[in-house]
Formats: structure tokens, C-alpha cells, sequence
């Protein structure tokens, strides 16, 4: 576990209202109580009873954060609600745009609460246009940026990523949004509405695959030693190939005329992926990515989930954390002065009620006990 410095947080004067849900919102605001935010996340009021899929996957995006229960269809529960917003400095969510509106909280009405609020909405269209009120995760969001399409194999229907790597774009996309609106409030006192598109997010980062670059002389993921191990090559010029060859032992078919030049390579490829997977199913994904490295070559294994636990530059790096027995990803961004923390897991419902209700908001202990029995906390 990584160890916390005796430093003052850096973002610890600031209060997130977070109603967020899954992933990209709630680690969006990960990030900011990682490094110091009073984030209150407000929980529906739902039976204990949950499946150990989704009680790990809420631990992982919601650590340091304090956890409120609150029914936003009750009218009292929308009271608190608007009563949190005036001592907050910033509201984020990631619901399609018709949910905010129907509780009463679009941007409009967050400023008559309190002026100077910011609010980041975070959805699949962004909350303008006429794909606004298309809701969808992870995957879909990939689908429609364009990125799935990219993971075809010749002849045959993209496959897709295997997980929601658009919803981490658009979490560090919109914390990114949400300092720079911060900033801009310590320069002006104003506040400002900030909206997210995680489909424009995600297509954003996809430029390369559409403008020329440079393209690598050959390229691939090939099958190595073992079940279903593979490692990922790329030689983009003949600096690259020299090394290549000689990372391999210098073949005699390396110096077959048909690959002497970058032309030759790209041509020839399908000959050439054959003869590198002869030589990368003798050796481990690891050993082939060792040897190519060392040469200068650009090579990856490709991991799964028990890799990543295990990977050394991962460990060295102080990637994983624990609390409470869950085991997550740290923050990748490494201040000096004022590191993340770690002090914190994921809220249990209701867990932080009586600190908000009763020490911010000044509710009595008979007035929390009355709104429970209304099943509004």
C-alpha cells in the first residue's frame, strides 16, 4: 500500500455533491477525494441484499468518499437535496439529461440554489442535440466513437474491448474540466455548467487511427509459449529491424530479399507474420517482450487480470492499494508536495448520515429520526 505523507490535501476546502452511478462519474470523483475533496455521495435507499459483482465493483470507484442515503421521489428528500447544494462547491452526475431535470436540478436551477455552483454532467451524447436522451455505457460509447470498429480482424465483426475504457477517458476528461472550472471561479466568482459528452471524449483520443502517422513497418500480436499467450509487436523503421533481427539471433530468413526494405516487409507480411510466430511460440510472451525491448523494439505481453496482479513494474510503481480488503488501482498522477490518500473504502448506505445531516446541514437528532421513519433517509 502506498504510504500517505503528513501534507495537507490539496483539494481538501472542496465539497463535491456526487450523484453519480457505475463507472465514468464515480471515478471522476474518485479522483477528486483521492486527492483531498469532501465528495457526499448520495445512495438510494435499497435493500442490503447485494451480489459480490456489484458490492466490488462500488468499492472500487468509491473509496474516500462519505456516503448519504437519500429518496430524491420524496418532496422532503429534494428539500435536502437543494439544502446540500448551497454548501457545496461543485454537483456532478452521469444520467441521462431528463433525470436531473424531473428532481428539479438542472444548471438553471442549481444557480438560483446557489450562484456561483458548477455542475458536470457526464453522459453518453452530452445533454444538447437530438441523440441527448441516448443512454448507454461503456461499450456503447465505444461503438458509437468509433472505436469498436477498430477491433475487427480481417473478415470478421468487431469484437470490442472487453471492458469500459471510454468510461475512464471521460472520468479524467471531466475531472480535468472540473479544476479548470474551479480555477476559473477563484479568478471571477463565477460559476459555469459543464457538459460531457463521453462519446465526443472518447473519439477524441482516436485521431491516429484516422490521420496518416507514422505506420509501422510490420506489425502484430502474435501467439507465444503457453495457453492462449500472446505478445504484441511494432518495427517502425530499419533502426528498429536491425534490432529486431537481433533480438531473434540473426535468422538466415531475416535477410531474405523479400524483407530487406519497408516496402518488402509490408507486402510480404503475411509471410513474415508466420515466420515471427515460429519464433515467438518457443518463448514465453514475457521472454519475447524482454528480448525485443532490449534491442529497441516496441513489444508487450498481452496481460490478463492475473498478469496485471502480478506485473513488477505495477508493484514497483505502487499501483495497487488496499482498504477494507478490496484491492484497487491508485491514482496515476504522482504530486510531490500533496499525494492522493488512501484513508478511506467505499460507504456503506447511509453511512455518513448523521456527520451530514445532522453536523452540516444542523439537523436535530429528532429531526433525522422523523425523516427516517418517512423512509426519506
Amino acid at each position: 500500500m502506498t504510504k500517505n505523507k503528513m501534507t495537507t490535501p490539496i483539494l481538501k476546502n472542496l465539497r463535491i455533491l456526487d450523484f453519480t452511478w457505475v463507472l465514468a462519474g464515480p471515478y471522476a470523483t474518485r479522483l477528486l477525494a483521492d486527492f483531498g475533496a469532501e465528495v457526499i455521495k448520495i445512495q438510494p435507499l435499497i435493500p442490503q441484499e447485494e451480489d459480490t459483482f456489484s458490492r466490488g465493483y462500488y468499492n472500487t470507484w468509491n473509496r474516500n468518499k462519505l456516503g448519504i442515503t437519500l429518496d430524491l421521489n420524496k418532496p422532503q428528500g429534494v428539500a435536502l437535496a437543494k439544502k446540500l447544494v448551497e454548501i457545496s462547491d461543485a454537483v456532478v452526475e452521469n444520467f441521462t439529461p431528463r433525470v436531473m431535470a424531473n428532481w428539479g436540478f438542472d444548471y438553471e436551477k442549481l444557480k438560483e440554489i446557489k450562484p456561483d455552483i458548477i455542475m458536470l454532467s457526464l453522459s453518453t451524447m452530452g445533454n444538447s442535440g437530438p441523440w441527448r436522451d441516448y443512454s448507454g455505457f461503456g461499450p456503447t460509447v465505444q461503438a458509437f466513437s468509433g472505436l469498436t470498429h477498430l477491433t475487427a480482424y480481417p473478415g470478421r465483426p468487431p469484437s470490442g474491448l472487453g471492458n469500459a475504457y471510454a468510461d475512464h477517458v471521460a472520468a479524467l476528461l471531466a475531472c480535468l474540466a472540473l479544476l479548470g472550472a474551479l480555477e476559473y471561479r477563484l479568478k471571477t466568482g463565477q460559476g459555469q455548467y459543464i457538459d460531457v459528452s463521453q462519446v465526443e471524449a472518447m473519439a477524441g483520443l482516436l485521431g491516429d487511427a484516422f490521420v496518416p502517422g507514422e505506420e509501422a513497418v510490420f506489425q502484430g500480436v502474435y501467439r507465444c509459449k503457453g495457453d492462449d499467450r500472446w505478445c504484441a509487436i511494432s518495427v517502425f523503421n530499419d533502426d528498429e529491424w536491425l534490432g529486431f533481427k537481433k533480438a531473434l539471433g540473426s535468422p538466415p530468413w531475416a535477410e531474405d530479399e523479400r524483407f530487406a526494405t519497408p516496402s518488402g516487409r509490408i507486402k510480404n507480411k503475411q509471410a513474415l507474420d508466420g515466420l515471427v510466430e515460429g519464433w515467438t511460440k518457443k518463448q514465453s510472451a514475457e521472454e519475447v517482450m524482454a528480448l525485443l525491448q532490449h534491442q529497441g523494439v516496441a513489444a508487450g505481453a498481452v496481460q490478463d487480470a492475473a498478469d496485471l496482479a502480478r506485473d513488477s513494474q505495477l508493484k514497483k510503481r505502487g499501483f495497487f492499494v488496499e482498504l477494507g480488503g478490496t484491492i484497487s488501482d491508485a491514482v496515476p498522477i504522482r504530486l510531490s508536495a500533496t499525494p492522493a490518500r488512501y484513508n478511506r473504502e467505499a460507504p456503506a448506505p447511509g453511512q455518513d448520515n448523521d456527520y451530514v445531516y445532522r453536523k452540516l446541514l444542523g439537523m436535530s437528532q429528532e429531526e433525522l429520526a422523523e425523516l427516517k421513519g418517512q423512509g426519506v433517509v
